[in-house]
């Protein structure tokens, strides 16, 4: 399959979902992260992805109005926090994200992490949201195959995304088969380990035969592992790096030489033994 920018992945529903696109944890200054969003929007990223706890759902609806490109051209990723899981607590949540951002939809809104005793309720608030058209796709962050198989026992639409903490130093080949197995795409986040692997040699080397940096190649080993990808970055050259992927193809040696980075290694929370109330 060739790649570009503009390529999508088709989730079980039929929606089409871009493949690649920005994330914008910890963009909390509002003028750098509107800067951020519209840098990545001319360059032609299709996706945001936010979350009710990054504090910036309003800057990304502003920055998709303001960008020329039409509401249902990009793609836009939310999550419900944890002290806001429960189903009705979920419903309010989604009222809030929906009015902070100004739309009258969502393409996709995630369970962010699975609060034991809610998230199977949080999971059914957002169903009920997709079946009354509010969102286009539904989804959750931050599931084991094992949440996953309990969401599925009263689940009438499985998920149709799973986001992950993923990288080459971490790349969750179990959540990646379960998933694989039941139609479920996956979305890295932390995809370039929060710039610890920039450095590996391996990297350097395989980007040197390319021409390119050992950013964009991890970034272009999770789109040839059929892994959506969001980077994140407030830096307008980086955001143009992290882009500046689709001309160039890792061949299966090096695909392999990047998978035997895996440490299984997280730069962020298990899912399985997390402080959710914060």
């Amino acid at each position: 399959m060739e790649l570009t920018i503009d390529s999508t992945k088709q989730l079980h529903n039929g929606i089409q979902m871009p493949r690649f696109g920005l994330g914008v944890y910890k963009m909390t200054d509002r003028e750098e992260a509107l800067r951020a969003m519209s840098e990545a929007i001319s360059t032609g990223y299709r996706a945001i992805d936010t979350a009710s706890l990054y504090g910036n759902e309003r800057e990304v609806g502003e920055a998709v109005r303001h960008s020329g490109v039409k509401r249902e051209d990009i793609f836009v990723t939310s999550k419900v926090w944890n002290t806001d899981q429960g189903y009705d607590n979920t419903l309010r949540a989604f009222e809030k994200t929906l009015e902070h951002l100004g739309f009258d939809y969502l393409d996709l809104y995630l369970t962010h992490w699975a609060v034991e005793g809610k998230y199977p309720d949080t999971y059914r608030a957002i169903e009920r949201l997709y079946a009354e058209k509010l969102l286009r796709a539904t989804g959750v962050s931050n599931h084991q195959p094992h949440h996953l198989e309990r969401i599925f026992v009263k689940a009438h639409v499985k998920p149709m995304v799973n986001q992950v903490e993923l990288s080459p130093q971490l790349t969750q080949e179990e959540v990646r088969s379960f998933c694989r197995e039941h139609d479920i795409a996956v979305t890295a986040w932390s995809p370039l380990a929060r710039g610890r692997l920039l450095e590996d040699q391996v990297l350097r080397r395989i980007g040197e035969a390319h021409g390119k940096s050992p950013a964009q190649v991890v970034i272009r080993w999770h789109l040839q592992n059929d892994i959506i990808v969001i980077p994140k970055s407030v830096t307008p050259a980086r955001i143009r790096e992290n882009a500046d992927v689709f001309d160039f193809v890792l061949s299966p040696e090096e695909m392999a030489a990047v998978d035997g980075l895996n440490r299984n290694e997280r730069t962020g929370a298990d899912p399985d033994n997390f402080n959710f109330d914060f």
